[in-house]
């Protein structure tokens, strides 16, 4: 029988109470939870009493802790780079960092070359690259060999206050217990916004594109899409691309969709919404000639393939692509940035 790893978790939000805890418990050949630090929320310690874990208000308590052989880093994105720095150089022997790895090109490098330095395995937590359905969409694509002409990403998501926080340093409330809009007419507060957009939103599913197209060349346009969203436009290893995203006023179903179009059919993943286990995404081809394919899904979706993922990083199955997870983090931190300089320089001219 494998090893079961102790688990530390850095984060005790929505995505490690809906989404981490439930797959680890899913994994129990695998994982165990003994560790979880919410960063003075108090939310811990009701987190830590569903496995059985100890909990603290301190992310270092988890890294120090030597029963935790695997930290899960769910902290805001600002705190992802220092506290995987932490892990590793702390010999941990595994880390699952949350969307993004880092936020700045510097913090992605320093994160990889400490985990190449202690052999830590890594994984970030791009759940929408270890769906099944990615799988199975590529290898479709790698058979029909044809050219891919174009790619568009739609995130159409009910408000949820995880992005919302996570794509503003407005405060949370406004007196009165409503949120406050963005100066919408800032040029600096609309570059920033859209910028935490791309990295807080969409770099679910920049990985997928980075796979079809894999040189970010320019950006054509970025603009904000209020209430709370953006669209940008850029052209990647010659792939014009598309990307939406918005949170939508009330309560909208979800719509999280990648269409390809390739030199010969038009190919849409869609994805189910964020924090629910629903299984894999549904794979749609449709050719020339109108004729459609619809791909069964698959009962496990990308969040316990991730960590089925770390899992074979630490048994030895499998061996972390440190060049690939870091062309991924430099992809989305280029895109976000040239983003915000282009509606910088758009303001300006």
């Amino acid at each position: 029988m494998a090893a079961q790893w102790g688990v530390g978790m850095i984060g005790a939000g929505p995505g490690v109470s809906a989404l981490h805890l439930p797959t680890l418990a899913r994994l129990g050949e695998s994982f165990r939870v003994v560790r979880v630090a919410d960063g003075g929320s108090g939310r811990a310690a009701d987190l830590a009493a569903r496995t059985g874990a100890r909990a603290t208000s301190d992310a270092a308590d988890v890294i120090a802790d030597p029963a935790v052989e695997v930290v899960a880093i769910c902290s805001p994105p600002e705190l992802h780079a220092a506290q995987a720095i932490a892990a590793a150089h702390a010999r941990k022997r595994a880390i699952l960092c949350e969307k993004p790895l880092g936020t700045t090109h510097d913090e992605v490098d320093r994160v990889i070359e400490a985990c190449r330095a202690h052999g830590t395995a890594l994984v970030v937590g791009t759940n929408h690259l270890h769906d099944p359905a990615w799988g199975r969409a590529k290898h479709y694509m790698l058979e029909r060999e044809w050219r891919v002409r174009g790619i568009s990403v739609t995130l159409a998501l009910p408000p949820n206050g995880r992005y919302h926080e996570a794509v503003t340093e407005l405060p949370a409330m406004a007196p009165g217990g409503r949120r406050p809009a963005p100066d919408w007419g800032n040029p600096a507060v609309v570059a920033a916004i859209v910028r935490q957009l791309i990295l807080g939103l969409a770099i679910h599913d920049l990985p997928l594109v980075r796979d079809l197209a894999p040189d970010l060349e320019r950006v054509a346009f970025a603009r904000p899409a209020p209430p709370i969203g953006c669209s940008v436009g850029f052209v990647a290893s010659g792939v014009p691309v598309s990307l939406t995203a918005v949170m939508l006023a009330g309560g909208a179903d979800a719509l999280w969709r990648i269409r390809i179009l390739t030199d010969g059919d038009e190919i849409d993943i869609d994805f189910p919404p964020a924090f629910v286990h629903r299984g894999s995404a549904a794979v749609t081809v449709r050719d020339a000639d109108g004729r459609e394919i619809r791909y069964p899904t698959d009962p496990e979706d990308g969040y316990v393939a991730e960590w089925r993922a770390l899992a074979a990083l630490i048994d030895g199955g499998q061996t972390t692509e440190y060049d690939e997870v870091a062309a991924d983090a430099h992809f989305a931190i280029a895109l976000a940035d040239a983003a915000a300089e282009w509606i910088r320089a758009e303001a300006a001219s």
